[in-house]
């Protein structure tokens, strides 16, 4: 179980999850995505679902109106299923206890090889649930100005849910994305986090990459919109990486 969060609202994680999940299941792996962002849902509009209020999602299941099965979908593509975030209103945190999230992992573990959670960006307690029931986290940080801003911060919380709660949790990786080699600004951000993750850091960094931004205007994984494209290689090369770093046992 994979979960993707990051410190700032604006890193990409939500982009990283989109095509990380992608790029597995054109390596044939079993995967869903469970988008736990439930700020809004950037997914709405890439598997021909135009509304969110039009499926059932994460938060039907966590309030108790839906069974689990009720909000798995299909995506379209071969090995990738989604659960979608629903309706913000009312808040299923404010109605359940932590025990939903972590049955629910239990329950798609059987199912899948590989579980990519799409965890809000602020340490709330839908976040902290995710914690909790995942084995790996990889921080999405975007090579642009206040990117390590509040990673600190992120880190502790992380250090402290595996101390108290999850005592298998572990950072599995940090992916730098929106890299641009011509400007100064990105050498240096990928310089400190380096410095800051050492060992951590993927090799695989991912362009900015004007392709990558125009799939979703046109309701297209970028794997489909242009599977050749700088963007969609490194992705796919991302997904080898993860799974090489942790070998067979990874989706385990």
């Amino acid at each position: 179980t994979i979960l993707l969060t990051s410190c700032t609202p604006n890193e990409g994680k939500s982009t990283v999850a989109l095509r990380l999940t992608q790029a597995l299941a054109e390596d044939e792996k079993k995967v869903i995505l469970v988008d736990a962002d439930l700020r809004k849902s950037v997914f709405i509009g890439r598997y021909g679902i135009t509304s969110e209020h039009q499926i059932k999602g994460l938060s039907h299941y966590l309030s108790g109106q839906n069974e689990l099965d009720d909000v798995i979908c299909e995506t379209g593509i071969e090995n990738l299923n989604i659960i979608f975030a629903g309706p913000t209103t009312p808040n299923p945190t404010e109605l359940i206890g932590n025990s939903y999230f972590e049955e629910m992992i239990k329950t798609l573990r059987e199912q899948y090889d590989y579980i990519i959670i799409d965890a809000p960006p602020s340490l709330g307690l839908l976040t902290l649930n995710a914690l909790a029931a995942a084995d790996k986290v990889i921080v999405p940080i975007q090579c642009e100005f206040y990117a390590l801003e509040g990673l600190s911060q992120l880190v502790k919380t992380i250090n402290l849910v595996k101390q108290h709660i999850n005592t298998d949790l572990k950072i599995e990786g940090v992916v730098l994305t929106m890299f641009d080699s011509r400007t100064n600004l990105s050498i240096q951000v990928v310089d400190e986090v380096k410095r800051f993750f050492k060992t951590k850091v993927h090799t695989v960094i991912i362009p900015r990459n004007v392709r990558l931004g125009e799939a979703p205007s046109h309701g297209k994984p970028i794997t489909v919109y242009d599977s050749k494209c700088q963007g969609a290689e490194a992705y796919k090369d991302l997904a080898l990486e993860i799974i090489d770093w942790d070998g067979e046992n990874y989706g385990e």
